[in-house]
């Protein structure tokens, strides 16, 4: 069975030379992709080239991808989209793409390399489509599995947005961490209560053992 793992940051360019980018290392989206591989599964890993985790990626196709619009190309270019299994989003998205740069006096500037003579800048940002609003249109067949990172509010903010992704986008289940929940991770299901997990490797374990069972239950639902 196929599956498809992305990880690590994504980036929208200033220039030819600058960026805009997060902190993400990729390392549980690689710990996730070489945890299903050991298990058997094939998996596809939409690694981030900004990704920094020195983990080796064990999955046997590992592809490579810069903007949010690039890992949507490569996943809407994957063959046979419709025997995916499940796709875990687990990548670190950009929200947000350079618009327009300006200089202290509202001039526009546009080049392939802004000079550090410029000064002050003011850039305009505009927001980017959620892809993980577009993975069920991507992979009909496919069990979809998010993540929310927040770092403010309480852990019941964290449930509702977690609730209200998986309403909006689609996703079957919606892993959530960071300040906001606290330390660790929460699994959060439609109609299951929530999943708690201490660390990484724990998250892993139990991703691969929803996904074998739910994978499996789909095949033989199937099968009739």
């Amino acid at each position: 069975m196929r599956v498809i793992v992305t990880c690590g940051p994504s980036y929208e360019p200033i220039d030819e030379v600058r960026r805009l980018t997060n902190f993400s290392t990729g390392e549980l989206g690689i710990m996730l992709a070489n945890q299903l591989t050991r298990a058997g599964f094939e998996v596809l890993c939409f690694k981030g080239v900004g990704a920094t985790c020195p983990l080796r990626t064990e999955a046997a196709h590992v592809i490579p991808f810069s903007t949010n619009a690039n890992l949507r190309a490569e996943l809407e270019a994957v063959e046979d989209r419709t025997e995916v299994g499940a796709v875990f989003h687990a990548a670190a998205l950009c929200d947000y793409r350079v618009k327009s740069v300006h200089s202290s006096n509202g001039a526009e500037i546009a080049a392939a390399k802004i000079p550090s003579r410029a000064g002050e800048l003011s850039l305009t940002l505009e927001p980017l489509p959620k892809l993980i609003s577009e993975l069920q249109h991507l992979f009909p067949a496919s069990r979809i599995v998010g993540w929310k990172y927040e770092l403010v509010g309480t852990r019941d903010d964290v449930l509702a947005a977690a609730a209200r992704q998986m309403r909006e986008a689609g996703t079957d289940v919606c892993v959530v961490n960071g300040a906001a929940f606290g330390a660790g991770f929460g699994v959060c299901e439609e109609g299951a209560e929530l999943v708690f997990c201490a660390d990484k490797a724990r998250l892993c374990a139990w991703i691969e053992a929803w996904t074998e069972r739910t994978l499996v239950k789909k095949q033989s639902a199937a099968l009739g």
